[in-house]
Parts: C-alpha cells; structure tokens; sequence
C-alpha cells in the first residue's frame, strides 16, 4: 500500500508513524506543490491525505488505484468532491478534534484586541514601559455585545465563552438554526445579518465556506459596523471580502482584526492582499494556527489514522461530519 500525504510543513508524526508501522509506503509533499508533481506522486497511491494542497479532478482522475481521500482537518473545499464521488472515491475529514479549541483561539484574539495587547507589548518592548494614557485604554467584553455569523459547534463554544463566561450579550446569525437551538446555547437570534452587525461590538465568524457564504461579510457588511467593533475570523479567509476589509482598517473605519484564516495561504510581508495589515497594532495576523494544541492535534492525529485504516482495509469509512457535500456520498461510506 502507498499513501501520499501532502502538507507535510503540519507536522503529523503520530500519522506518519502509524501508517509506516503497518507496513504502508508513506510519502509527503510540501505545501504548494504544483498540481502536475502530485498527479505524478498519487498515480500509484491507495491513500491520499490532505490539508490544505488542492486536489482537483485532475488529482483524482490520475489515481486509478485511489481507495480514499483523508481530509485531516475540518474544511473540504479544496477537494473536487463531485470529481471524487464520480469515481466513487470516498472522502472524509475529521470534525470534531478542535471545536472548543478553535473556540479559545477566536477568544484569545478578542480578548487580546480589546485590551490592546498586541499595541501595548510592542510599545513595552520598544521603550520599557507604558503609563496609562487614553491612547491604551482598553475595552470591557462584559457587557458588549459580541454577534457570531455561524452558531455550529464552534460558534456555540464562543457563546459560552462570552456569554456564560464574561457576560456579554450573544447575537446570532444563522439561518439554518432556529432560535430555540440558539437560544439553549445563550445566542439571541438575528435574522437580518446588517442589522446585527450594527448592534456589535465584537463579531467572530464560524462558517463554512461554500457558494452562500463566500464573502458574506462584504463592502456592505463591514459599512454596518462602528468604528470602534472588531472582528474576528478563524474559520476561512473567504468569508470576508478581504479587499475591503484591508481598506476599512487602513482608514479607520473599524477598530480592529483578529484573522487567522486567508484566502491565499500563507501571508507575506509583501505581494500579499493582506500585506498592507502587517505591523497595524490594532490586528493581529496569527498564520493558521488556532486549532494547533497538544490535545487537538492528538485527537485529530487518532482519528485520521482510524479512517487511513477503515479505507486501507476496504472498510466503509466514518464520516461524521453533517457537511450535505460530505453526507451526499453513496459509495464507500458510513455515517456516524
């Protein structure tokens, strides 16, 4: 057996040792590697793990052996799955590993902006100390107004976090949620998106990207905030129409930034649609790293290798994600 895991810059080594102990010839790639070179390397693989690299109709029509596509992580939308599904290759990610975690990495960016860390360390760091000037007042969660465009398992985990934790009213947008599931998780729910982000001091993203909600939060959307909110986006970079969001912090529209997520991974000083960002100290720019913890990266590495194995034995694999694109699979798959 033959695996071709790609992205090898995610260290992995429970993956990696796994899958060589039973005996498979495992081979990584880098990040970036250009479509041509990982056809070549997947044209005699039975197992393909991905991350991040594209793996498009291409990919999969030059795998005749291809027996699965692991995403290890959450977002599957860098695989052509309609391409997949036609060769009845099963695809499947990993949902669950770092839900709470990603959860705490969004807040730690909030809370960091709110009070100024990122300004305030810089300025410590240059001259020694700071005194309490208004130009570092800082900002209190209690009592804000925090809004969530997407109550999943990870938006629902910042509403406890905010809401439960530091007493800030929760808003919720998320049509395909109704308000009684909203509200057992303390999210009020909004229905009209512009008018929640009005009301918002803070506002954290948690969606998945797909053809709805691919620059949801555009030009229109970030005009509706006050010049002191903040927002935060830990889920894809996609979701905000980034050329605007770039103008809107450049001219001081909004008070800040907390991305972890961008639509071209990774940053760059320079060259970069988000380079004109770098050294703001009213954002923050953290490079994918949110769900990267001792305990996610267990969890994610212990199940990764149970589906490798599921699909290596010509098992059905267990897809437990409730993404429609990941449930719409007939070959190849159970549903857990």
């Amino acid at each position: 057996m033959k695996a071709v895991r790609t992205d090898q810059e995610l260290q992995c080594p429970g993956i990696d040792a796994g899958l060589r102990a039973q005996g498979v010839e495992l081979v990584t790639l880098p990040d970036g590697i250009p479509e041509a070179d990982l056809i070549k390397a997947v044209a005699d693989a039975d197992l393909l793990l991905m991350c991040y690299t594209p793996v498009t109709a291409a990919v999969i029509d030059a795998a005749p052996k291809l027996k699965g596509i692991v995403k290890y992580g959450v977002g599957i939308d860098a695989i052509d799955m309609q391409a997949a599904m036609r060769r009845g290759i099963p695809v499947v990610n990993v949902p669950e590993y770092a839900e709470k975690t990603v959860a705490e990495g969004a807040f730690a960016l909030m809370i960091a902006l709110a009070r100024r860390l990122p300004a305030i360390t810089a300025a410590v760091s240059r001259d020694g100390w700071v005194w309490p000037e208004q130009r570092w007042i800082g900002r209190d969660i209690s009592g804000a107004t925090v809004g969530l465009v997407g109550c999943g398992k990870i938006g629902r985990s910042m509403a406890r976090m905010a809401g439960q934790g530091f007493r800030a009213r929760v808003l919720g947008f998320d049509p395909g949620m109704d308000a009684a599931t909203m509200g057992a998780a303390g999210i009020e729910k909004a229905d009209d998106l512009q008018a929640m982000l009005r009301a918002c001091d803070f506002v954290s993203i948690h969606c998945v990207l797909n053809d709805r909600t691919r620059g949801l939060i555009g030009k229109a959307e970030l005009a509706c905030l006050k010049p002191s909110a903040i927002i935060i986006n830990v889920s894809r970079g996609a979701l905000i129409d980034e050329a605007a969001l770039v103008e809107a912090i450049v001219a001081g529209r909004i008070g800040g930034a907390g991305l972890d997520v961008y639509s071209v991974e990774p940053l760059a000083k320079s060259g970069h649609p988000m380079s004109a960002l770098f050294g703001r100290d009213n954002v923050i720019l953290f490079p994918h790293l949110t769900f990267f913890t001792h305990e996610a990266m267990q969890r994610l590495e212990d199940d990764a290798l149970a589906r490798c194995f599921e699909i290596l034995d010509s098992r059905p694999v267990t897809v437990r994600s409730f993404d429609p694109r990941l449930r719409a699979q007939t070959s190849g798959v159970t549903f857990g």
